[in-house]
C-alpha cells in the first residue's frame, strides 16, 4: 500500500480507501461485510469511509463492529453529515443542531472517541455557512473531530468556505469527496485547480463508475445477474446512465490497454484516478473480499503519458466534463 497526504494537511492516508456506501447494512450480509473489511486491513488499507445516512445509519454500525479491536491510532475513519437520519426537520442539513447531534450518533455507532475526517455531505443552502463552519471548528477544538472536509461541493462553494474560515480564524477544509472516474471528470475544470491552489485534496468515489469500468456490462447483452445494475436498492439508477451500447463498446476497447499493462480493468480504472496529483485517495467498495484484493493492486501503479492518451482517445466524447453537474438540493431533503 502507498500513502499520501490528505491535501496539504499532515495526515497520511492509504491511497486506496475502503468505503461502505450501498454495501454494508443493506446490499450484503454482515458476515460478508466483515470479511471485506478484514481483507482491506490485510491488504494494508488504513482509511475507511462511511456516512451516517448509509443504510439508514446501519453502515456506520457495521463498520464500527468490523474495526473493533483494531489499533485505533493505525486507522483513519471518515464519515459524513447532511442527509436525513430521522423524521424531523432538524434531522438533516448542516445546522449546528444537526451537526452536533449527528457527530455524537456517529461516534456511538462507530465505537470511537473521535472521527479523523468529518465531511459535509452536500452544501446546505438553508444554513449560513458561518454557522456550519463554526460548528465544525467547535468539534475540532473539542477533540471529537480531527479534520473537516466536504463532499460534492462546487468550486465556488469550497472557495467561499475557505475564505470565511480564514476571515473567522476557523479550521479550514482539507478535503473534497467528489465522484471521479475515467468517465466522470466534472471536477477537472474548476474544483481541482482551486483545490490544488488551496491545499485541498480529493478523496474520490466511484473510480470504477459503479462497476461499468470493470467491463462486466457488455454492449447488446443482458445485464449480469446479481450485478448492481439489476439491484434497484443497490445503485441501479446510477449505473443506468452508463448503459449505452456505444459507451460500453468503448469500455471494452480499454481491455487491451489493461492487458498490456498486466492490470485488470478495475485496477486500470482505479490507477487512472490516482494519476491526478490532487487525488489523495480513491475509495473502493466491495461485496466480496476478492474484489478488495483486486482493487488494491492499483496502488503505486504509474501510467505513462501515452497510456493516458490512449484512454482518452478510446473514450473520446463519452467522458462527462460539465462542472454544473455537481449539485446539492436547493432545499433540505
Amino acid at each position: 500500500m502507498e500513502f499520501r497526504n490528505l491535501g496539504r494537511s499532515g495526515l497520511k492516508i492509504s491511497e486506496i480507501a475502503y468505503g461502505n456506501w450501498i454495501t454494508h447494512g443493506s446490499q450484503v450480509e454482515e458476515e460478508a461485510a466483515l470479511a471485506c473489511v478484514r481483507a482491506a486491513l490485510d491488504e494494508g488499507i488504513t482509511t475507511f469511509d462511511t456516512a451516517d445516512v448509509y443504510a439508514g445509519t446501519r453502515a456506520e454500525e457495521v463498520l464500527g463492529r468490523a474495526l473493533k479491536g483494531q489499533r485505533r491510532e493505525g486507522l483513519e475513519i471518515f464519515t459524513k453529515v447532511y442527509w436525513p437520519t430521522g423524521p424531523g426537520p432538524n434531522d438533516r442539513g448542516l445546522s449546528r443542531k444537526h451537526i452536533v447531534e449527528s457527530v455524537n450518533g456517529s461516534l456511538r455507532r462507530l465505537g470511537t472517541d473521535y472521527i479523523d475526517l468529518y465531511q459535509a455531505h452536500r452544501f446546505d443552502y438553508e444554513t449560513p455557512l458561518e454557522e456550519t463552519l463554526r460548528a465544525f471548528d467547535d468539534l475540532v477544538r473539542q477533540g471529537k473531530v480531527l479534520y473537516i472536509g466536504v463532499s460534492e461541493w462546487r468550486a465556488e462553494e469550497i472557495e467561499r468556505a475557505l475564505k470565511i474560515a480564514d476571515e473567522m480564524g476557523l479550521d479550514r477544509i482539507v478535503s473534497s469527496q467528489p465522484q471521479y472516474s475515467m468517465l466522470w471528470r466534472v471536477i477537472e475544470k474548476e474544483v481541482v485547480p482551486l483545490c490544488e491552489r488551496e491545499g485541498v485534496g480529493q478523496i474520490v468515489w466511484s473510480p470504477i463508475a459503479q462497476g461499468v469500468l470493470t467491463g462486466k456490462y457488455k454492449p447488446g447483452q443482458p445485464l449480469p445477474e446479481g450485478s448492481r445494475a439489476t439491484d434497484e436498492k443497490g445503485g441501479a439508477d446510477m449505473v443506468k446512465r452508463y448503459l449505452d451500447d456505444d459507451l460500453l463498446t468503448r469500455v471494452q476497447n480499454l481491455r487491451p490497454v489493461a492487458e498490456e499493462l498486466g492490470l485488470s480493468m478495475a485496477q486500470l480504472a482505479v490507477a487512472w484516478t490516482l494519476q491526478n496529483p490532487n487525488v489523495s485517495a480513491a475509495i473502493v467498495g466491495a461485496s466480496r473480499p476478492e474484489q478488495v484484493a483486486d482493487n488494491v493492486k492499483a496502488a503505486g501503479v504509474k501510467l505513462e503519458a501515452d497510456v493516458l492518451k490512449r484512454i482518452d482517445d478510446v473514450l473520446a466524447d463519452s467522458v462527462v466534463r460539465d462542472p454544473d453537474l455537481t449539485v446539492s438540493p436547493r432545499r433540505r431533503p
